[in-house]
């Protein structure tokens, strides 16, 4: 059985980007669904605070945001590589524009009234509602776009994507890359979670071609698994040993210290801990859960404050 343990739900957008780089590695993995919105208390066991979509999870190491699940998923199958040998800092500038910028385009374009409406039409009254006061306290403070400049942007973006696309099969290299995956989730939602927002793809027939030949890669081995199960081997686990790794203080706070970990936007909500690494791409935090026992909750520095508690 496998040790990968993947919480998510299948319309997370950001679910789909590790979904698929799972099925591109070919990887066995176990499934936890958790809800869309709050409460998720079986999460937040985990996490301490952490509420975004996805987590993964191998043992009692918990990692948060799909850049750091990439590289994680990378060190455990490095074959195929998600980073052309030629273009790896060219593929992380990239992935991270597409999973902020065209995802924030992508977003405010899909979920109108129509989106909402593909969205929520088979759940009971009062679900759509519940999302998008969840979505809008999530994101308090951020500026949104309004439905046409995000459609003005979008279709500039795909444009873009477009003029890459005529010539190569993929973004930066011939095979599917990180910039790939994080570009292929926000337009595959709006394509298959919204399909009444998706003729904004109609004009682009090579962007819709890369995204039939993204889609086709599949989600590799999944099996299902219970919220209380994944706690349980968490609980009966020890984080991995982060002794000897080189410590990059950027703070002025010392391992061993009480600090917080946020994201910098969009889901806020601080995670409280021992700070026992601090490498030059990650957080590495020790908390204690009373269900779960000790776990190590990481955090990529990129897109995430740390301050002491």
């Amino acid at each position: 059985m496998s040790d990968l343990i993947l919480h998510h739900y299948p319309a997370s957008p950001f679910s789909e980007k590790i979904r698929l780089v799972l099925g591109y590695k070919q990887l066995a993995w176990r499934s936890v669904r958790v809800p869309p919105v709050l409460p998720k208390p079986d999460l937040l066991a985990l996490t301490g605070g952490y509420r975004r979509t996805p987590v993964l999870q191998i043992g009692a190491d918990i990692y948060c945001d799909t850049a750091l699940i990439c590289d994680v998923l990378e060190h455990r199958q490095p074959v195929p590589s998600l980073y052309p040998p030629q273009h790896k800092g060219l593929a992380r500038i990239l992935a991270q524009w597409a999973d902020t910028t065209l995802f924030q385009a992508a977003m405010a374009h899909a979920l109108q009234p129509a989106g909402l409406a593909d969205l929520f039409g088979k759940l009971p009254p009062g679900a759509a509602e519940a999302f998008v006061q969840d979505r809008r306290a999530m994101g308090a403070g951020q500026p949104q776009l309004r439905p046409a400049d995000a459609a003005a942007a979008l279709k500039s973006y795909l444009r873009r994507l477009s003029e890459s696309l005529e010539s190569q099969a993929c973004l930066v290299d011939a095979t599917p890359g990180l910039a790939d995956f994080a570009a292929y989730h926000p337009l595959w939602f709006c394509r298959t979670r919204t399909p009444s927002m998706a003729g904004v793809l109609d004009a682009f027939p090579s962007v819709r071609g890369w995204l039939d030949r993204m889609a086709a890669i599949g989600h590799g081995r999944p099996d299902a698994l219970d919220s209380r199960d994944a706690i349980a081997i968490a609980a009966a686990a020890e984080p991995l040993p982060v002794d000897g790794q080189t410590f990059q203080d950027e703070h002025g706070i010392p391992l061993g210290s009480r600090v917080t970990v946020a994201a910098e936007s969009f889901g806020r909500e601080a995670t409280e801990g021992e700070l026992v690494a601090a490498t030059r791409m990650h957080y590495t935090l020790r908390r204690q859960s009373a269900s779960a026992g000790t776990v190590h909750v990481h955090f990529p520095r990129i897109g995430y404050v740390l301050q002491a508690a």
